[in-house]
């Protein structure tokens, strides 16, 4: 998998942008409720970009609490998956979590689907599956 080539990758305020990309994946291509999708976190999270081309394609909403980051509500539009953008953005969110005093470990919860993608970037499935807004999921960890 290679990168698309003009690829950039930012945190941002554009929170709109961002739930505009988790609409068409998760609300319109994946089924998931507008209740599900949506929740009170998104003033306190912070969100990164990801822009090929000049085109929004992908989204991830970093949240903390203790010495722990939370990766969540990663969407990657369907033209742009299998690219390497995905694991960009990981990558990038897992680097912005580096970057914050106290930060210790890295978690996310995967669809199942997804375990082997995130076992690539290091991470490491605990626990049990579990439902999520009718996905099944498991929860993933890394170590800074």
């Amino acid at each position: 998998m290679n990168t698309p080539a003009k690829v950039r990758i930012e945190v941002t305020r554009d929170i709109a942008t961002c739930l505009a990309l988790r609409r068409v994946v998760f609300i319109e291509e994946q089924g998931v409720s507008e209740a599900d999708e949506r929740d009170d976190l998104d003033d306190a999270a912070v969100h990164l970009l990801a822009w090929v081309d000049g085109r929004a394609v992908g989204s991830a909403r970093l949240l903390t609490k203790g010495a722990t980051g939370k990766i969540g509500r990663v969407c990657v539009l369907q033209d742009q998956r299998g690219t390497g953008l995905g694991a960009a953005l990981i990558g990038a969110a897992v680097e912005e979590f580096r970057g914050m005093a106290g930060i210790e470990v890295v978690k996310l919860g995967a669809q199942t689907h997804a375990i082997a993608f995130y076992e690539k970037l290091g991470f490491v499935a605990f626990g049990p599956e579990y439902d999520d807004a009718g996905i099944p999921h498991r929860d993933m960890m890394i170590d800074l």
